[in-house]
Formats: C-alpha cells, structure tokens, sequence
C-alpha cells in the first residue's frame, strides 16, 4: 500500500511540474508574440509615415495573424491594426481591401476615429458619397473630441497638439463637410494630412513625457 501511495504522489507531482512547465512556456511565448507584434506596429508605423504603404501593409498584415484584437497599447491615443491594414490598402490603391478592413477595425473599436476617416475616403472613392461624408464628419468630430477632452482632464494633455494644429484642421475641415459643396480630392489630401500628423504626435508626445519624467527624476535626486 506504501509502495502505491508513493507511486500516486511521484504522479501527482509530475502532473504539476507539467503544468507549471507548460504555463511557464505559455507566458514565454506570449512575451515573445507580444515583442513581435510591437516591432511590426513599429515598422509598419515608419513605413506608412514615409511614404511606403507596401511595406507598412506586410507589417501590418503580420501584427494582424498575430493578434487579431491589437489595439495600440504605447500611447493614450488608440487605433487597432485593422485601421492600419485598412489605412495601408487605401494608400496602396486597394479600396475593396480597405474597406474591408476598416469596417472590421470599426465592429470591433467604434471609437477608432481614424478608421471612420478613411472609410468615408474610401466609400467616396466607390460612389457612396453621401455615407462616406457622413463617416468623415463622425470621424473628425469624434477625433476633435478626444483632443479636448485630453487636453482638459489628463496629465497626458499637455503633450498632444500644444499649437492646436491638429484641431485647428479638424474644425476646418468639419466646416468644409458641412457645406452643400466642398473638394472631395482637398478633403482626401487634408485626412491624409490628420493621419499622418497623428501618427507623428504620437511620438512626440512620447518623447516629451519621457524627457519630463527624466527632467522631474533628476531633480529629485539629493
């Protein structure tokens, strides 16, 4: 009977070791997607802010095998990888691909302004002018929104669009929708505009907050 109750223990214990070792490689493989997946968002950020949609779109389309729900994590301002895939097809000239894209980054984040920029770029450019103007004023006072709401309740405010560019060319363009007739290719260029100055604010804002932090560190050493 001893000898069977050891047996059972020794059995137990190598079950657990099992799963701890099974947990352990599970927590190790999901660190290793998660270093991935931020150095494609990264890559394909670089490439679509310079002018290289092909190559931001491999990035992007490999974020998206990857983490199918990635919402920017690294910066307050959120955009999932399928508006970056959808952003990434329209510049490349892929319109169905974009749309595509955008109308899912959009049943998953409805909040994801930029996805809503482009999905009425992109719905003007298949005929479905009046939906795409729709969705671009949506988008821009939706995007508006946000920049004051940081601007006036987070710490965070005082780094994103100081000279108030941004919103600036949002009530600009919020005013051109609004009229009977306005440019759709002017439109087009001033969301283009707003999307890459996005993309830049969200690194200089990182890069002010950071040296802050620094600045603040230093100065409480004794």
């Amino acid at each position: 009977m001893k000898i069977a109750k050891g047996k059972m223990e020794n059995a137990k214990w190598k079950i657990l070791r099992f799963a701890i070792c099974t947990l352990q490689f599970a927590i190790f493989l999901s660190g290793c997607v998660a270093f991935q997946v931020g150095g494609e968002i990264q890559g394909g950020r670089t490439a679509l802010m310079y002018g290289d949609p092909k190559v931001a779109l491999v990035h992007f389309q490999q974020v998206a095998a990857l983490d199918p729900n990635y919402i920017t994590n690294f910066t307050v301002f959120q955009e999932g990888v399928w508006t970056y895939v959808g952003r990434a097809n329209y510049a490349t000239g892929k319109l169905p691909e974009a749309r595509q894209a955008l109308e899912h980054a959009l049943s998953r984040y409805e909040h994801d302004y930029l996805a809503r920029l482009y999905l009425g770029l992109v719905l003007e450019r298949q005929g479905e002018r009046e939906r795409g103007s729709k969705e671009v004023e949506v988008g821009l006072k939706g995007l508006g929104d946000w920049l004051v709401y940081i601007d006036q309740y987070t710490h965070q405010g005082r780094y994103w669009d100081p000279a108030k560019k941004i919103q600036s060319e949002i009530k600009r363009n919020l005013a051109m929708v609004s009229g009977r007739e306005f440019n759709w290719r002017e439109l087009g260029q001033n969301i283009e505009w707003i999307g890459k100055e996005i993309e830049q604010e969200i690194d200089r804002a990182r890069k002010d907050e950071s040296e802050d932090r620094l600045r603040e560190g230093a100065g409480k050493e004794p």
